[in-house]
């Protein structure tokens, strides 16, 4: 192949390889970057920006940690203007919904002068089987300080075949997709139908942020668990209790249900050591 025409910032992450998946099945120029390829991208080392998005035209731009993080801003507005400077044409922002800094990202974005498409998402699925609950759920206990609120969780596959649309397709330019799953389930719920899938019992126990906060403490570290429990008080507070309809608008067709999720996951392996 050429010269690479889309870039994906985050390409070992849950969305970022299924996107490249996507684009290179589709015969299109992929350059995935992360801390660790060639050309490197660290979120950390701005010096490594603009090598990493030279000679591209679309770029999708997924934020580590969580953009949730107070730092977020001042990064993606450095990396839209270094954006604009290399002659990027396109950005795609994965975005997080309920949250108030991640908004702040998207007027960035907004307001860049490149054409861009917001992509706004729920809850991942996948956060259940590649996220940090993936060895609660082999533990056989998920604790969160989430109660009994409703999450419409959205399937990352959802998330990739939407950003690729938006990458490779300009009728997507200026759009702001809200991506859901297409039903509300509390937690107990989610449990539940974990459980049925793999035949046996996985079980939700709602607990309070500090507790939260001290069991992750223990098993990622004081600054991970602060991220961790800041984003679950901001986004598991209700405010998400809603469906969106960014899946059938960019489309055509329903998002994927957390029960088909959990039944794949389950007849692939997906929760085994």
């Amino acid at each position: 192949m050429g010269q690479p025409s889309t870039l994906v910032i985050g390409s070992t992450g849950k969305t970022g390889r299924r996107i490249v998946h996507r684009l290179e099945e589709r015969g299109h120029s992929v350059r995935g970057v992360s801390r660790h390829s060639d050309p490197p991208f660290d979120w950390q080392e701005p010096s490594t920006w603009p090598r990493a998005l030279h000679g591209v035209e679309s770029a999708y731009v997924s934020f580590f940690p969580d953009l949730a993080v107070p730092g977020a801003p001042a990064a993606i507005e450095e990396l839209t203007s270094c954006a604009v400077d290399a002659g990027v044409r396109r950005l795609v922002l994965l975005s997080g919904r309920g949250e108030a800094n991640a908004q702040r990202c998207e007027e960035i974005v907004r307001g860049s002068g490149l054409s861009h498409t917001l992509i706004r998402a729920s809850w991942f699925s996948q956060n259940f089987t590649e996220g940090h609950l993936f060895e609660s759920v082999l533990d056989g206990v998920i604790a969160l300080p989430a109660g009994d609120v409703g999450e419409p969780f959205v399937d990352a596959d959802d998330i990739a075949d939407v950003a690729v649309a938006a990458l490779t397709d300009d009728r997507h330019s200026g759009r702001l997709y809200e991506l859901t799953g297409p039903r509300l389930l509390t937690f107990h719920e989610a449990a539940a139908e974990i459980s049925k899938a793999l035949g046996r019992e996985v079980e939700y126990v709602s607990v309070s942020s500090e507790q939260f906060r001290a069991a992750l403490t223990r098993s990622v570290g004081p600054e991970a668990a602060d991220l961790l429990t800041a984003l679950c008080d901001e986004v598991l507070d209700g405010r998400n209790a809603s469906l969106g309809h960014g899946v059938r608008e960019a489309l055509g067709r329903e998002p994927r249900d957390f029960t088909d999720f959990c039944r794949a996951a389950a007849a692939s392996g997906a929760w085994e050591r």
